[in-house]
């Protein structure tokens, strides 16, 4: 058995997610802004870009599996991290390259940002593996909220740091500033999973002739035939799309709504990713021992940030109907805690589930788990904008528009949590349990689990 990771462990791990998040936002902010406004490119064009790359996140566990068959995370980790550095100054050369040939920039673009999502899947699946096999279940929670901190530390560091060295701005400059970004971050992501897994652990000519690798889609299959790893990827995918399908829809509801201006409806962006960060915290404080039973329990907040995420976005959608007098910043905020409670607890539990089952399918699962997350924000956000258009047809006003958009959301969420709360947990020691038929009103099992 491996000697669990330490907190120095934990925080060398999240800076991999650091520089994950680093590269991912130059994508996302500077180069999707120059390709329409410098460029002026149809926004659809950098929008059909980062669906690309979530899209070839589907393949997630094709690369888990590659990690269970091998036995070992750190080359793909590695390797993804490569993958996604040449991806992203593939990206900022491509954008520069459609300054004077649009249809040849757009062209190279798309393989750059196929190269961004075999990146960004094939090193996140395996590094969210390593943390599942190497850390304390006790610490589950505290560590998914330590790496995804760091995650959007890098987004929060890159994203001003980039900027100021953009101006004043040429293509060439995008350029050369994305080119050493994504050399740090490649730099800082090996050298912080070096000598961290350790050697591989070579199996024995009986145990590997009694327990041969069955191929991919056997593996997955398998994986897949299990309810909890079923019953678990519908749930990520139905919480993660409720998740992402409000993003690009608040900031338009609360300008014509509420009449809001452009600098305000972004402050109020920055209101709910405060909340979702201390939510995160929340939970990372109250995972790690500290809340005690209930609230030290991964189920609890996974359940409850479902709800009331549910909650929040039904007051949201009331906002509608109550007009300029209706607290709207209070509730964004709640709305922000709420999801990122939600989402390290599910994290968590997704780090404690990835051993839950038979055979050496850590890979796999959290491959097919992190594919259906994928799936759902590349599908959340073009929905939402969707369901907007099409309720705008049918409502009166537009505020009726977008609360039928909100109580649809948060239907979603709440079926999320009646999903959550049906889901297999894990026992203290780790090890997976199956629930008992017997559960207490938040679905944690009032009886002895199980092995199994």
């Amino acid at each position: 058995m491996t000697q669990a990771l330490g907190w120095f462990g934990i925080v060398r791990l999240g800076l991999v997610q650091t520089a994950l998040g680093a590269i991912v936002v130059l994508m996302t902010s500077a180069i999707n802004r120059v390709m329409v406004v410098e460029l002026a490119l149809p926004a659809v064009v950098p929008g059909a870009l980062v669906a690309l790359h979530y899209g070839v996140q589907v393949l997630r566990p094709r690369w888990g599996y590659g990690s269970d068959v091998g036995g070992r995370r750190t080359p793909w980790i590695v390797g993804g991290m490569a993958a996604l550095a040449i991806g992203g100054v593939g990206a900022a050369f491509a954008t520069a390259l459609a300054a004077n040939n649009p249809m040849l920039g757009v062209a190279v673009a798309v393989v750059a940002f196929t190269l961004v999502g075999l990146g960004v899947g094939a090193a996140g699946t395996s590094l969210l593996v390593l943390l599942a096999t190497k850390v304390d279940p006790k610490r589950r929670a505290a560590a998914a909220t330590v790496v995804w901190v760091m995650m959007i530390a890098g987004f929060a560091v890159t994203a001003p740091t980039a900027g100021h060295f953009l101006d004043p701005f040429t293509p060439m400059r995008l350029v050369e500033v994305t080119g050493v970004v994504a050399a740090i971050a490649f730099v800082v992501a090996c050298l912080a999973v070096a000598g961290i897994e350790g050697p591989a652990v070579a199996p024995t000519a009986s145990a590997a002739a009694a327990a041969p690798k069955p191929p991919f889609l056997v593996a997955l299959k398998q994986v897949w035939a299990e309810p909890q790893a079923r019953r678990f990827t519908i749930f990520v995918f139905v919480s993660m799309l409720a998740y992402s399908a409000q993003e690009l829809i608040l900031e338009p509801y609360a300008g014509i709504v509420f009449g809001m201006s452009v600098g305000t409806t972004t402050k109020l962006a920055g209101v709910q990713h405060g909340g979702v960060l201390a939510g995160m915290i929340l939970v990372g404080v109250a995972g790690s021992g500290i809340g005690g039973r209930w609230l030290g329990s991964l189920r609890f907040w996974t359940v409850g940030g479902c709800l009331a995420s549910a909650v929040a976005l039904a007051a949201i959608a009331g906002g509608a109907w109550v007009g300029p007098d209706f607290p709207l910043r209070p509730a964004v905020f709640a709305l922000g805690v709420a999801n990122g409670a939600f989402a390290v607890a599910a994290i968590g539990s997704m780090m404690g589930l990835a051993g839950s089952g038979s055979g050496s399918r850590e890979g796999t699962r959290m491959g097919l788990w992190g594919a259906a997350q994928a799936l759902a924000f590349g599908l959340g956000g073009f929905s939402g904008t969707v369901a907007v258009d099409v309720a705008r047809r049918i409502a009166d006003t537009p505020a009726d528009a977008y609360a039928l958009v909100f109580l649809a959301e948060a239907a979603l969420f709440a079926a999320s949590a009646w999903m959550a709360m049906r889901i297999g947990t894990t026992t203290r020691d780790g090890a997976p349990a199956r629930a008992v038929a017997s559960r207490s009103p938040l679905g944690r099992p009032v009886a002895e689990a199980s092995h199994g």
